[in-house]
């Protein structure tokens, strides 16, 4: 890794996506909780390093929890699976515990790890697969110029964040704040309030 790139973890990349706030309590403060949902989908990634995967393709070597990183990027973290295929196709899967979600988080890490793979190997990665617990069953991404620029955006915006060392404001009125584990220790119900009356003391002339 480049000295003067500050290393961002792929998994960084679903946790911006899905809320800049959260990803700052996790990668800044250091603050984790758990809920039923993390709960859930730190069982399957167990599952996921004890039980042999299926591939799609005969004759395929099978890499679990591989250590992947990007010198460009300045990128590191694990890969769930990792497919070789004997025609030399690298075909990344990550396994998520729910159905597939309205945001792109899951998709973004998923090409953040190919952006990985492809310079490790040198070889182009046209598309991977999302592994969706509760259907059981593959979701194919391709690896399109839009999803590499929107993954290469996002490292350079959580690499700013880290390096600027600011703590993104909280979601108000999100629907995605509920099934967050950290919504206790984030408050963005109490700092949304909070907020609001700064604003109405700015522009109420009899305060």
């Amino acid at each position: 890794m480049t000295d003067d790139l500050e290393p961002v973890n792929v998994s960084a990349l679903n946790q911006y996506a899905y809320c800049p706030r959260r990803c700052a309590l996790i990668y800044l403060e250091n603050e984790f909780a758990e809920n039923r949902h993390t709960a859930s989908g730190n069982a399957e990634h167990a599952r996921v390093d004890r039980v042999a995967h299926a591939s799609n393709r005969e004759g395929a070597r099978v890499e679990y929890a591989l250590p992947i990183w990007s010198e460009r990027l300045g990128l590191i973290g694990k890969g769930d699976v990792v497919e070789f295929w004997p025609d030399g196709t690298i075909y990344p899967v990550e396994y998520k515990h729910g159905a597939k979600k309205q945001h792109d988080n899951d998709d973004l890490q998923l090409a953040a790890q190919a952006l990985c793979l492809e310079e490790m190997f040198g070889r182009t990665i046209l598309r991977g697969a999302i592994f969706h617990a509760r259907s059981k069953r593959r979701r194919d991404v391709m690896f399109t110029s839009q999803l590499r620029a929107a993954t290469e955006q996002t490292v350079a915006s959580i690499r700013q964040m880290l390096m600027a060392q600011i703590m993104p404001p909280p979601l108000i009125n999100d629907t995605r704040c509920r099934e967050c584990s950290l919504i206790d220790l984030c408050q963005p119900q109490a700092l949304g309030n909070l907020k609001s009356l700064r604003r109405e003391d700015l522009f109420d002339p009899d305060r």
